[in-house]
C-alpha cells in the first residue's frame, strides 16, 4: 500500500519540473532517492551500532596473533 508524501520546492524548480515532465518521471526519481537515502542512513546506524558493540567487547586477540596466523598460512602452502 502506498502513501502520499508532499513537499515544497521553489517556484522556479516547480516550473522546471513541469517543463521536463515529458522527459523525467519525477515521482519515480523521488521515490528512488528517498529509498536510497533510507538505505544509507540505516547502514550508517548499523555500522555505528556494530562499532559501539565492538568497543564494549571484553575479548581481545593476543599480541602478534595476526602475524603468526599469516606466517602459518604461508608456510602451509
Amino acid at each position: 500500500m502506498s502513501e502520499v508524501v508532499s513537499f515544497k520546492v521553489k517556484k522556479d524548480v516547480k516550473r522546471k519540473m513541469e517543463e521536463y515532465a515529458d522527459k523525467v518521471s519525477w515521482g519515480e526519481e523521488l521515490r528512488k532517492f528517498v529509498e536510497e537515502k533510507i538505505r544509507e542512513v540505516e547502514a550508517a546506524e548499523n555500522f555505528k551500532r556494530v562499532l559501539d558493540r565492538l568497543s564494549r567487547a571484553k575479548w581481545s586477540v593476543p599480541k602478534g596473533f595476526s602475524a603468526l596466523s599469516v606466517r602459518e598460512d604461508r608456510d602451509s602452502n
